[in-house]
């Protein structure tokens, strides 16, 4: 089986673009002719919203190689959002796209198990393993160390998925946290990048990258070009460009 990472890579090099399609959508920044042909409740909307998340896709999918849809805009509305989130990556899927979705769960131990068989493993239903959403990549925050981590890797190795693990995030205030230095004068985002290349060493592909990528702001280019030094066969999601 192609590891995720060529499949990735082979996508973009096919469609000639390296971008990624953010799907965040807001409900009142939906075009009118849409918005007219449902209601105002929750499932409505919802629908609304789906119809229009397709009508993106039919627009990019064979320019753009993948999607990344952002859960909190789904997860406000419900069991409904919930359901158009699912309807949403499946299309995707049925017309080619990657799917990245922009979970960035961080948590340790079963919690984490549980987040990883959620979106991108399966989950034990009595006797039979069952799959609920067809995702390719989902977002991690790393900053409860490896036992936060390692849930996931393990399900990028049984069933060839993907990470973009945070070391260097584009928000204005990530350095409050993340350029702090540590004993040995390195940031923290630094040393994580570190962590991140040595946990993907196993899922290297074709092309020399890992499965195990980062998540590195393109609002701190000085940054970014510390890290792909530091870090050569970590793939980058770049936000902020």
């Amino acid at each position: 089986m192609k590891n995720i990472i060529d499949i990735l890579i082979e996508k973009i090099k096919e469609t000639g673009n390296p971008t990624v399609m953010g799907l965040d959508p807001r409900y009142e920044m939906l075009p009118e002719c849409i918005k007219s042909k449902y209601g105002t409740d929750v499932k409505s909307v919802c629908e609304g919203i789906l119809e229009y998340n397709k009508a993106l896709i039919d627009a990019t999918y064979d320019i753009v190689p993948a999607v990344k849809p952002q859960i909190a805009f789904y997860e406000m509305f419900g069991i409904d959002g919930m359901r158009c989130f699912k309807e949403t990556c499946k299309y995707a899927k049925e017309k080619g796209m990657i799917v990245i979705a922009d979970i960035k769960r961080g948590d340790i131990g079963t919690t984490a198990a549980g987040y990883s068989n959620a979106y991108l493993g399966k989950t034990l239903v009595r006797e039979n393993l069952e799959s609920f959403y067809d995702i390719d990549w989902v977002t991690v925050n790393p900053y409860l160390g490896i036992d936060g981590v390692k849930p996931f890797i393990e399900d990028c190795k049984k069933y060839n998925k993907g990470l973009f693990i945070l070391v260097k995030t584009s928000n204005p205030s990530s350095g409050e946290l993340q350029d702090l230095n540590l004993e040995n004068g390195e940031e923290v985002y630094t040393r994580v990048a570190k962590l991140v290349e040595n946990w993907g060493e196993e899922l290297r592909g074709t092309y020399n990258y890992s499965s195990i990528a980062a998540v590195v702001g393109a609002t701190y280019p000085e940054q970014l070009k510390q890290i792909r030094e530091l870090a050569p066969h970590t793939y980058f999601l770049i936000p902020g460009y």
